[in-house]
């Protein structure tokens, strides 16, 4: 492992830290912060989404054809770096620029591009994910949400849920079965649905924290024109696949954790009256779990840097990233003592906010289930029901 950056590493970074201190804004409301106006939320990151169109810097890794820079993941790591830094995280936009952007990118319509990658730049729309449902969280190629063809457009009726900022946004990236008669992975299309349309209900999920970042969405027979389908019908698995990759490296990195040592140990300094033995057992192997991410981190960075593609690193980091976040929660209270009891704070929101660490973005599960198969060469589980007709599934 090489833990310095390189010469062009190092020259970027620099760039980086130059325009975020000419340009950064000073108040910053990011995605998950808790209990917050959501206008002011849209506000804040619109108004920064905008700065960094203007400046070159709202799409790192996008081609230069469509507004982006170019660049590689390499660069995308160290200007996520950079962001925490500065205490500018999660944005709003993630999604579009980091998910919606990079698929309609690979699978859209020269007309699809033209209408929607420039004003997810800009910052005029939001975006979010419509895939997860009741009864198809880990297992996607379940879902059930159906898309019946009418002439020109497509008929929605279904349910999805978890859907992050899905009350405040513009447009989604929708996942639907077009043909129950298929196997589970071959009757699905995804589609580009204008949150607007008719049909459309959002109801908000309140959290332990008192926050209503998820929703659940109904759909009433929803239509959709066909020229919002992205892909060919019948193959939004191809299509989903693009987007989960993209997902991977929009939410990954060490820099997005909402645990940051620091701020831990800083706790620990003034709490240091409360230190019992476990407790100070406890620190020292939370320690040990964000050193040991860090050297991770930083492998998987060195492979990028070579030209070389991480295995099972991402998901390895995202399992270690839950468990850090759930420890330094548990610990956080524990510092507190009495004083966490009746009160809103950072570490209260920190505890109670871990439990969606383990399921967001692929439950613990799957990414064991990733480094099982990609790293130690497990073989992959039997699917007995991937070649079964959709509509010949037993569903609960």
């Amino acid at each position: 492992m090489d833990f310095r950056d390189s010469p062009q590493e190092a020259a970027f970074r620099s760039e980086a830290r130059a325009f975020l201190e000419a340009h950064g804004p000073k108040e910053y409301v990011h995605a998950f912060a808790q209990n917050v106006d959501d206008e002011a939320l849209v506000r804040s990151n619109r108004a920064w989404q905008r700065t960094l169109y203007e400046h070159g810097w709202a799409a790192l890794t996008w081609p230069r054809e469509f507004g982006g820079r170019g660049l590689g993941p390499i660069e995308q790591i160290v200007w996520n770096q950079e962001l925490a830094r500065a205490g500018l995280g999660e944005s709003v936009f993630v999604v579009g620029i980091g998910m919606a952007g990079p698929t309609i990118i690979a699978h859209g319509s020269d007309a699809q591009k033209a209408r929607f990658l420039a004003p997810m730049l800009r910052g005029e729309e939001i975006w979010c994910q419509l895939f997860s449902e009741p009864g198809a969280g880990s297992d996607l190629a379940g879902v059930a949400c159906r898309a019946d063809r009418d002439g020109d457009d497509w008929v929605l009726s279904g349910q999805k849920t978890w859907c992050s900022g899905g009350h405040y946004g513009d447009w989604g990236i929708l996942l639907a079965r077009s043909d129950p008669s298929l196997p589970k992975h071959q009757g699905i299309s995804f589609f580009l649905l204008d949150m607007k349309t008719p049909g459309v209900e959002v109801r908000p999920l309140r959290q332990m924290t008192g926050s209503e970042h998820f929703n659940e969405i109904f759909l009433n027979e929803v239509r959709i024109p066909d020229h919002c389908r992205l892909g060919p019908e019948g193959g939004g698995w191809a299509v989903a696949k693009t987007t989960l990759m993209h997902e991977r490296m929009a939410i990954g990195g060490i820099e997005l954790m909402s645990f940051r040592w620091e701020d831990f140990l800083a706790h620990v300094r003034q709490n240091a009256e409360r230190l019992d033995d476990v407790l100070r057992d406890d620190v020292a192997r939370l320690y040990t779990w964000v050193k040991s991410l860090e050297l991770l981190n930083a492998r998987m960075i060195t492979k990028l840097g070579r030209g070389e593609m991480p295995a099972a690193e991402a998901s390895v980091m995202k399992l270690a990233m839950a468990r850090i976040v759930t420890g330094g929660g548990e610990a956080g209270l524990r510092l507190l003592g009495a004083d966490a009891a009746g009160k809103d704070g950072m570490w209260q929101d920190i505890f109670l906010m871990a439990p969606s660490f383990h399921i967001a973005g692929g439950t613990d599960e799957i990414q064991k289930n990733q480094a099982a198969e990609r790293v130690l060469g497990l073989p992959r589980e039997p699917g007995p029901d991937r070649d079964l007709p959709f509509d010949q599934l037993p569903r609960g």
